[in-house]
């Protein structure tokens, strides 16, 4: 059975070596060392001769910049992988095996220096002749915002208004990112930190309350910003400990933001959104764009962004078992930590 499989090498895949072959069941999995050096050092990429039609997986952007072009000379079938939409209870950097992966032929979908399979999907498939797919996207979108369920579904339960008093003016929230992550430097056409974009919200909106919500890796203390968020605490609200993005966004007229996920869960709640940068959601006709992307001629509804992004361009599997499962399932497991960790919160 096993000789009968296709091969398949992942590299940079470390962190979830034990998941990938739950993963890909119908591959004869190989995992490489997530480091370049230890790479070359056994022998990669020649040691891709060695096996018979093999496919080559890499997560993210973590392989020597030369295989992919390796691969293509030799016609060698080469995968980009990352964490999906909806991702666990947990951060990546904790170790966390995600419930749900993008597989991209092309490139990841946040990098926006070329068209990936996702952006290809959005340019051109026909969302309204497949109703059916339509009317599942409605379905997951009401159970997402149902349950409360986000990509990491880690923070605290707990309102705006408990935090910062009752809501006075406009809410304006800005989301920070990890600034060194690659969503912003492959998103991004431009150098842009956190407290830039705040300064950017203060002051498009002077009578505004702006709330500055910092990324949960950074605040969990997993990864480091580079700028720091005391340098904007004169116009901004700072919140210095993790809100799960439900209650984040309760109550908001804008979102800001430079590539994040959470401003696509913004938007579907119908909240305005401001992007610096191009993620896979922003040049469609829905967002307030401050980047360009001349690829994107389509005007696109949120729910066929979000069918393309979350159903056609996403896998799911059982957060306990790892096994292969529907997006329904997987929202309906995470919500279930979701309500208990509201019940413990007493929100």
């Amino acid at each position: 059975m096993r000789g009968s499989r296709r091969p398949a090498i992942f590299f940079g895949f470390e962190p979830w070596k034990d998941y990938v072959p739950r993963w890909f069941p119908d591959r004869d999995c190989k995992v490489v060392s997530r480091n370049p050096r230890n790479m070359l050092r056994g022998g990669w990429p020649l040691r891709l001769l060695l096996y018979r039609s093999p496919e080559v997986y890499v997560w993210g952007f973590k392989y020597p910049p030369f295989l992919k072009r390796f691969c293509r000379f030799l016609g060698i079938p080469f995968y980009h992988v990352e964490d999906g939409f909806v991702r666990s209870v947990s951060l990546g950097a904790q170790r966390s095996p995600p419930a749900s992966l993008i597989i991209e032929s092309r490139t990841l979908h946040y990098d926006a220096r070329g068209a990936s399979d996702l952006e290809n999907t959005l340019q051109s498939y026909d969302f309204a002749a497949d109703k059916a797919l339509m009317e599942r996207a409605d379905e997951c979108i009401r159970m997402l915002l149902d349950l409360r369920v986000s990509k990491y579904n880690l923070g605290k339960r707990v309102s705006l208004d408990a935090l910062l008093g009752p809501k006075t003016k406009r809410r304006v929230l800005v989301i920070g990112q990890v600034e060194t992550d690659a969503s912003i430097a492959f998103g991004c056409d431009r150098a842009v930190t956190n407290n830039d974009l705040v300064r950017l919200a203060a002051s498009e909106n002077p009578d505004a309350q702006i709330i500055y919500k910092p990324h949960p890796e950074v605040l969990h203390g997993t990864r480091e910003g580079v700028s720091n968020p005391a340098d904007v605490a004169g116009i901004s609200e700072i919140l210095k400990e993790d809100i799960a993005p439900a209650d984040a966004l309760e109550g908001i007229d804008h979102v800001y933001t430079i590539t994040s996920l959470m401003g696509f869960e913004a938007l579907l709640r119908g909240i305005p959104v401001t992007c610096y940068g191009m993620p896979f959601y922003a040049g469609w006709g829905l967002t307030d764009d401050r980047q360009v992307c001349e690829r994107r001629t389509r005007r696109l509804e949120v729910t066929a962004i979000f069918s393309a992004a979350y159903l056609l361009r996403s896998r799911y599997f059982d957060p306990v078992t790892g096994g292969p499962a529907s997006l329904e399932a997987v929202i309906a497991e995470l919500g279930k930590d979701v309500c208990c960790r509201g019940s413990a919160t007493g929100t």
